[in-house]
């Protein structure tokens, strides 16, 4: 915990020193700098068991062009958080922890995918982060099976923290077919970021 509370008092100067000082060497994306959106989706059956339990955590936000402004400092604390809560949180399953397949919830010690996007978008949002740029989102993985990790929307494009590694990645880079995430205006809208017809996971269980 000690470890931690370093890293974010690292993190809120880091954060206070970086405005103007955009960061540039990443636009050369292009147009796969985004991931696009087709339209509306379900939200996880698990995001919205957690939201009528902790309801002050999906509170709707309104903004749906907001993109943070990524800066060498921010881009920093997005690597540092991703890699500090993987450390701290010990990957278990839902059935081990709670008795059910899936259940989201904050997690102090151990948690599974959606538990270490939850604490990293807190963290974030506590280091100024705005929330509408930090979005959580599943994916497929390599094996086609389902998996959550949180999206940042920033100037440069879309970010992914993973649990699965430290290093932040550009979307396109992760490997992971994207299959949802949250709206900007609500979180318990979802929007699809597929056209095509693929198994929806609904219940993420097991994706660690």
């Amino acid at each position: 915990m000690q470890q931690l509370t370093a890293v974010l008092v690292v993190c809120w100067a880091g954060t206070a020193a970086a405005e103007g000082e955009v960061v540039s060497n990443f636009n050369a994306a292009g147009s796969h700098a985004f991931a696009p959106v087709y339209g509306e989706a379900l939200p996880p059956v698990g995001y919205v068991e957690f939201c009528a339990r902790v309801p002050a955590e999906c509170k709707p936000l309104g903004n749906s062009n907001a993109k943070l402004a990524l800066t060498s400092e921010r881009w920093q604390v997005l690597g540092d958080i991703n890699s500090v809560v993987n450390r701290k949180i010990r990957p278990a399953h839902d059935i081990d922890l709670h008795g059910v397949p899936e259940r989201w919830s904050i997690p102090t010690e151990v948690g599974d995918c959606e538990d270490y996007v939850l604490l990293k978008k807190r963290y974030l949002e506590g280091l100024g982060f705005p929330a509408e740029s930090l979005l959580i989102t599943v994916v497929l993985d390599e094996r086609g099976g389902g998996h959550a990790v949180l999206l940042v929307r920033t100037s440069a494009g879309d970010f992914v923290l993973d649990n699965r590694r430290d290093e932040v990645k550009r979307w396109s880079d992760t490997g992971y077919f994207l299959l949802k995430r949250q709206s900007q205006e609500d979180p318990l809208q979802w929007v699809a970021l597929t056209s095509r017809n693929t198994p929806d996971p609904g219940a993420i269980a097991g994706g660690n």
